[in-house]
């Protein structure tokens, strides 16, 4: 133990460091799924059960993509579904740029991985506390569209 700080000290002094920290947080979610032989099937739908509590601050939603060098394409086309918690639906068509016309990979990594964050939706409120639902499946002319380590969802609150 650090000399002249006793037990309960210390424990005061963590607990409000991380009062502290945790309190700055602005990330609301995030989780992504790992998709199996690196690679992202037609049929597997990553989906994300995302706990809705705040309805009175705005929200960025982004995406997060792992893909290796091994993806085929410099795009990729997403089908994305949200579901809100009292059952509304709504599916938007996006495309993402995930490479320049040479080949060069966007975002950051090194090797063969390469990490991108996708911006879906900015400003947004949830209207209704409860549980959203995101479903998001690729809109490749491939079933099979290797190269994807993983893909994530990021929801985080706007600072004011």
């Amino acid at each position: 133990m650090i000399k002249g700080i006793n037990r309960f000290s210390f424990i005061l002094i963590l607990t409000f460091l991380i009062l502290l920290f945790s309190c700055n947080s602005k990330v609301v979610y995030t989780n992504s799924q790992t998709m199996a032989e690196e690679t992202w099937k037609l049929m597997d739908i990553p989906t994300f059960k995302v706990p809705i509590t705040d309805t009175l601050n705005s929200n960025n939603v982004f995406f997060t993509i792992r893909n290796g060098s091994s993806f085929p394409f410099r795009n990729i086309f997403l089908f994305v579904t949200t579901i809100s918690p009292d059952g509304r639906k709504i599916t938007d068509t996006l495309q993402y740029n995930l490479a320049d016309e040479k080949g060069k990979w966007y975002g950051k990594g090194f090797g063969d991985i390469h990490e991108l964050n996708l911006p879906y939706k900015s400003n947004v409120y949830f209207l209704l506390k409860g549980t959203y639902e995101f479903k998001i499946q690729h809109g490749m002319r491939i079933e099979n569209l290797k190269g994807v380590y993983d893909f994530g969802l990021r929801i985080e609150k706007i600072r004011k």
